[in-house]
């Protein structure tokens, strides 16, 4: 398919990049509104507006900060939509990001505000992209880049099409989705309000890269109970929860965290502690690829909440369980044509395929659930939830032109 030339997608794509990130979207998985935080909302005010800006006019923001719009197509093909994330990670702040723009990159290590440094040893990848524009924050914030660059690159995608109606394409769906770090938004995805046969999420890392499978995901809230009495009379009766957190902690295999494990292999993660010496809180992520080594790990954390019980007698665990989402591999796996489309997607923007899986997940995972198998495509960032994130231009605009190839050839099947 014949496309306009790299300068026009790159102007478009940082303009757009650099004012996205500026919104503060952390997320917060405390928070107990939809979205859980303003910023949210305030993009997909912005997002909506462009859209409609565009001349598209099925645009909306749902109740709980969904972005989705439709185009509307000349051909009778399934109709596919395109997802990205609005919010960032909890991680590391996101407020008031100063996104800096190093314009012809020399290969070099880049130096940023509080002795944060990208280098190429920590980040191979990047000297590959000497001579292109790299993306960072100041070093102060993460960037965004998960998954804004995934925004931007769907919103250009969506430009280019509207500016060339001579280019045939099916109907399709643009979906901007909150809480996505959080995994809260998902719960309340308006499956009811989308046409869409397939999906794929554009929220992945390297050129090439497609994503298939993510883990199988479990949260675990370890809540531990002690008892209170003046520690000046407390031998032999007072029952510490902190105490109790501790060794609840100690008997998770270290072997099986998520800085001893990589591939394939899942993990206990311990990612928040918080409480007193009456009552304190464990949250816990299980995670694998094969479910029923992850609710062996379940049963594990039963046994340990049991064995803590015993040896602080009077003192109480409990487990409060929440599947989060499933392995997404088993539903796309059922329908080769998504993959096979996408595939040739990306080699039409001038990149090998390469099949992955995610030692996480998307929102894709829980959509593939829903019945909408979702694979996920590269977004070219790198380093995300972290200060040294970062991201060339030049992955940007093959990666919207992997999403204009994708709609176009999506045209093609069931054309009338």
């Amino acid at each position: 398919m014949k496309v306009d030339s790299d300068d026009w997608f790159r102007k478009r794509l940082l303009e757009r990049f650099i004012r996205y990130v500026k919104f503060d979207t952390t997320s917060n998985p405390h928070s107990k509104t939809f979205p859980t935080t303003g910023g949210q909302r305030e993009l997909a005010n912005s997002l909506k507006t462009e859209l409609t800006d565009m001349g598209i006019t099925d645009t909306h923001v749902d109740e709980n900060g969904f972005v989705i719009a439709r185009i509307e197509g000349q051909t009778n093909s399934p109709v596919i939509g395109l997802i990205a994330h609005m919010d960032t990670s909890p991680d590391v702040t996101g407020k008031n990001v100063k996104p800096i723009v190093h314009e012809n990159y020399n290969g070099e290590e880049i130096n940023l505000t509080g002795n944060v440094v990208i280098s190429p040893e920590d980040s191979p990848g990047l000297k590959a992209y000497a001579g292109d524009t790299i993306i960072t924050s100041d070093g102060t914030t993460l960037l965004g880049a998960d998954d804004k660059a995934g925004v931007a690159e769907i919103m250009t995608a969506v430009e280019y099409m509207v500016k060339h109606p001579e280019l045939q394409h099916g109907s399709f769906e643009v979906i901007f989705t909150p809480d996505e770090e959080t995994g809260l938004g998902m719960s309340r995805f308006p499956i009811d309000k989308i046409k869409s046969k397939y999906c794929y999420t554009v929220d992945g890392s390297e050129e090439g890269d497609i994503e298939i499978e993510t883990f199988n995901a479990y949260r675990v809230t370890v809540q531990l109970t002690g008892r209170i009495i003046h520690p000046g009379y407390a031998r032999g009766k007072l029952i510490n929860a902190i105490t109790m957190a501790t060794k609840f902690l100690n008997l998770i295999p270290e072997s099986e965290s998520p800085e001893a494990t990589d591939g394939r292999f899942g993990y206990y993660y311990p990612y928040q502690i918080s409480g007193n010496t009456e009552k304190s809180t464990i949250e816990i992520l299980i995670r694998d690829f094969d479910n029923s080594i992850a609710l062996k790990r379940i049963d594990a954390l039963k046994a340990i909440a049991t064995a803590v019980e015993t040896g602080y007698s009077g003192g109480k665990v409990k487990l409060d369980i929440e599947k989060q989402y499933t392995n997404m591999g088993e539903y796309i796996k059922k329908e080769p044509q998504i993959l096979s489309i996408l595939q040739n997607a990306v080699k039409e923007a001038g990149l090998q395929p390469n099949i992955k899986y995610i030692r996480g997940g998307t929102d894709g995972a829980r959509l593939s659930e829903m019945g909408i198998p979702t694979p996920n495509i590269f977004t070219g960032g790198h380093n995300f939830h972290s200060r040294t994130e970062w991201i060339a231009l030049g992955a940007m605009v093959r990666a919207t032109k992997t999403l204009t190839n994708l709609i176009h050839l999506w045209s093609q099947i069931g054309k009338t």
